[in-house]
């Protein structure tokens, strides 16, 4: 697909950097310790990511309420699933219903061989057949990148910072001027790798946005399928908004800001249907898009991108 190699350039790119910037953290730290216990850190952060990317796929089960969805009930998701694993070719992923009360889709498990892909219930009275199918296509492109295992890689990197933070932050040396100075420079490396982290997550989604295109769903499917979702997401009490927020990485689009979302799609909803069209993408594809300078300062800290700036891109998909 046009612009892909692009994508995972700058994925693998700032992973590159990421690890960049905790090796020589690290090397710092062992330079002043003048031995190797530098790397007991790394060995905690290492074994915390492990256990996270063991047992991830049992957390998110019992955090977002997820059961296996059989074939008898849902027999048209089934095939739905069947047909986009063959075409991305990789196994079945499991399907499953997540009950919780608000519309969309999610893919969890540790590689492509051992994907899940999750649709929530109120999903299902929302969206027609082809914006389903672009949404599973897009968490199929998830399973497909073995994205899974990239988010576990590259979230030890601000762990791995952290911990040297307060460990010399607060250390009780009292000739502990060297350590404060370590203890801050881990610090600033954990905010500047948690912004790494969040910029790796949002390439994931245009990255799987592309996938489902690719797997022969409509560009003009999956934005109404965003535009939908952001509704439901609008109308969700925030209660339940706040019971998800932990996990809102994991959703095909940022539940946090459905009102906004909503407000933007409206602009390229140009006969008010509440859907997009093929027609009005294409409008969409030929004028510019521009985002406010808050706006772009508030997607550094989305784990999803902008929305205008996400429906631009599948427009040029077209």
């Amino acid at each position: 697909m046009r612009g892909t190699w692009r994508l995972k350039f700058r994925m693998w790119l700032t992973m590159f950097l990421m690890f960049t910037i905790v090796y020589a953290l690290l090397g710092f730290v062992g330079w002043y310790l003048g031995i190797g216990r530098w790397q007991i850190y790394m060995f905690i952060s290492l074994g915390i990511v492990f256990l996270q990317y063991w047992f991830g796929p049992s957390l998110v089960k019992r955090s977002m309420n997820v059961r296996p969805l059989s074939e008898a009930e849902a027999p048209h998701i089934h095939q739905m699933v069947e047909e986009l694993a063959q075409t991305a070719n990789i196994p079945k992923p499991e399907v499953c219903i997540s009950e919780i009360n608000i519309p969309n889709a999610f893919a969890f498990g540790r590689t492509s061989r051992s994907g899940h892909i999750a649709i929530t219930r109120p999903i299902l009275g929302l969206l027609d057949r082809d914006e389903l199918r672009a949404v599973i296509g897009h968490e199929m492109g998830h399973i497909k990148h073995n994205d899974m295992a990239v988010t576990a890689a590259v979230s030890v990197v601000p762990m791995i910072c952290y911990y040297i933070a307060i460990a010399f932050m607060f250390s009780r040396n009292d000739d502990n001027g060297g350590g404060i100075i370590i203890g801050i420079l881990g610090y600033v490396m954990y905010l500047v790798g948690q912004i790494l982290v969040l910029f790796i997550s949002r390439t994931r989604e245009y990255y799987a946005d592309e996938a489902s295109v690719e797997f022969g769903n409509r560009p003009a499917a999956l934005v109404s399928a965003l535009y939908k979702l952001s509704y439901g997401a609008a109308r969700t009490n925030e209660e339940s908004i706040k019971d998800l927020n932990t996990n809102r990485a994991f959703f095909f689009n940022d539940i946090n800001n459905g009102t906004k979302d909503v407000h933007d799609f409206r602009q390229i909803d140009f006969d008010g249907d509440g859907s997009i069209s093929d027609d009005e993408l294409r409008r969409l594809a030929n004028s510019n898009v521009k985002i406010s300078k808050a706006d772009s300062i508030m997607e550094l800290l989305s784990t999803h991108p902008d929305s205008l700036k996400r429906v631009k891109r599948l427009s040029e998909l077209m």
